[in-house]
């Protein structure tokens, strides 16, 4: 066995509940902004964050709310997204956060498997919100966190009530959180993530990442997302820096922020990569206060980095992680960057690299599948013993399913990978859950779904479709079917016609072959 252990020096690993660790610096930083609402230029200090968690966390333990309840959250980023994370935290809960472009039926789907009992919503959302818990059968009102009279449901306002202190938790089997990930394939699934396994993995970031109090740093990543959860909300307000929330990507909006409040981090997936790279608006902005660009969430080509970091004055280096790894197992220590690598191991981490074929472990600078070991891998996954053992084996090897090497340095590059998951701007499309949905089309027999890679998304759904006879379908009526079911990011990016589905003898469908009919 040829085990890579992380060259950085181990953190000493503290593993407690995730909110006293987050804000422990907020008695400190008191009269600091902790979050700024980019859009609408207001705040939430240090102080009043605290304060509004721990209010919220009274109320909804007086409500009734117990340790091990599960409530989502389906809200873009703003500053009372920490609050309800957190408040759910202190009580003693699990947040599933949802992603506030799904339909009622997705919300729905992800309501009835993370057996949420309560359902946080922006005001702008509540409505499919509200009806996705009518499917669901989540009994009550959705809560409306940025309105004190909303049209829809009860306002957050209404539940605060003493602020108490943290419920008592057990830090390493305690869920804290349940995002929704495919995981190497399949359905989307709920990764059971600790206390421990997010404030271990923030510890273990401390000498990579680098976040210093003095960082301000924009905030577009949706906090939905483990990147954006943890990378952004979490570890940055643990260090004391100050965010700036946007809730959606807009480049003009996001390059005139960076430049009101001298952002000095911006984390980013590589679209936005590309258009600090090639758009012309770019040279419009002062960004002289960027000290660096993290790229993570999907393969960053190494000549767009180079591009963008000259054109705009800072480093651009990648980050490698998964959400069933809290999510970073690799990242670039500032002034260690490698053209084309995701970095170096995080501390208290050991890698491996793996022939997929013979299991056989493989030398440096030959490329396998990456096996991950460390603190940070997940629980697993809720209610799914069998994928949680296909995704983590017995040693606690977390099985990527992405191909990758390993230098003399110890720098990790990401060159392949053997999962079926779809990359679009950094969010996992399951060909699976498209495929699912396709085939309950009336006039469509059979569809397969594979990436087509895409200069502007780094990959798009491509659909191939065995229509039923005489059906009269057209591409674009298979687009809109798909469009009327699935969030924006999971819409097909081209419709193919085809007699048959390549399927191997046990049905499996042959991906690689339909990739060679798009290559060849």
């Amino acid at each position: 066995m040829i085990v890579h252990a992380s060259l950085l020096p181990d953190e000493l690993l503290s593993s407690q509940p995730v909110t006293g660790f987050v804000l422990q610096r907020a008695g400190e930083l008191a009269d600091q902004p902790a979050v700024i609402d980019g859009p609408g230029e207001w705040a939430l200090t240090f102080g009043q964050l605290e304060q509004e968690v721990r209010s919220l966390a009274g109320g909804l333990v007086a409500a009734g709310f117990q340790r091990g309840d599960v409530a989502a959250l389906v809200a873009p980023n703003s500053p009372w997204y920490p609050v309800v994370f957190h408040a759910v935290a202190v009580a003693g809960g699990a947040v599933t956060t949802v992603n506030p472009t799904y339909g009622a039926d997705e919300i729905a789907y992800q309501l009835t498997d993370s057996q949420a009992t309560m359902v946080f919503a922006a005001e702008g959302f509540a409505a499919q919100a509200q009806e996705a818990m009518g499917q669901s059968g989540v009994a009550g009102d959705v809560v409306v966190i940025d309105s004190d009279s909303p049209s829809a449901g009860i306002a957050m306002r209404s539940l605060m009530g003493d602020p108490i202190a943290q419920v008592e938790v057990d830090p390493h089997d305690d869920v804290v959180v349940l995002p929704y990930s495919s995981g190497t394939t399949g359905l989307p699934k709920g990764v059971m993530l600790t206390h421990a396994n997010l404030v271990n993995n923030i510890e273990q970031g401390a000498s990579s990442v680098a976040s210093q109090p003095s960082d301000v740093v924009l905030a577009v990543l949706p906090f939905f997302h483990i990147y954006g959860m943890q990378v952004l909300m979490n570890d940055q307000l643990h260090h004391g820096a100050t965010l700036v929330t946007m809730p959606r990507f807009d480049l003009a909006q996001a390059l005139s922020l960076i430049e009101r409040h001298q952002v000095t981090r911006f984390f980013a997936v590589p679209p936005i990569v590309l258009a600090l790279a090639k758009h012309p608006a770019v040279v419009d902005y002062d960004l002289s206060s960027l000290r660096q660009v993290l790229s993570g969430a999907a393969p960053l080509g190494a000549e767009v980095a180079a591009e963008a970091s000259t054109r705009i004055g800072c480093e651009v280096v990648q980050g490698y992680g998964m959400t069933e790894l809290s999510p970073i197992s690799h990242a670039t220590p500032p002034g260690n960057s490698k053209a084309g690598s995701v970095g170096l191991t995080v501390a208290n981490t050991e890698i491996r690299i793996v022939d997929s074929d013979s299991g056989e472990d493989l030398p440096i600078d030959v490329e396998g599948e990456l096996w991950i070991r460390g603190p940070q891998v997940m629980k697993g996954y809720l209610n799914n013993p069998e994928a949680t053992a296909e995704t983590v084996d017995e040693d606690g090897w977390l099985h990527t399913g992405d191909i990758a090497r390993i230098d003399g340095d110890g720098h990790v590059y990401i060159v392949d990978r053997l999962k079926e998951l779809i990359k679009v701007k950094g969010f996992q499309v399951a060909p699976a859950e498209l495929e699912a949905l396709l085939v309950e089309h009336p006039q469509i027999t059979d569809a397969a779904v594979i990436g087509r890679p895409d200069e502007e998304s780094g990959e798009v759904p491509l659909a191939f479709v065995v229509p039923s006879p005489d059906s009269g379908l057209d591409e674009q009526a298979v687009k809109a079917y798909v469009a009327e079911h699935m969030a924006t990011y999971k819409h097909l990016g081209g419709v193919r016609f085809t007699d048959a589905i390549p399927k191997s003898a046990s049905g499996k469908i042959l991906r690689r072959e339909l990739r060679e009919l798009i290559d060849g």
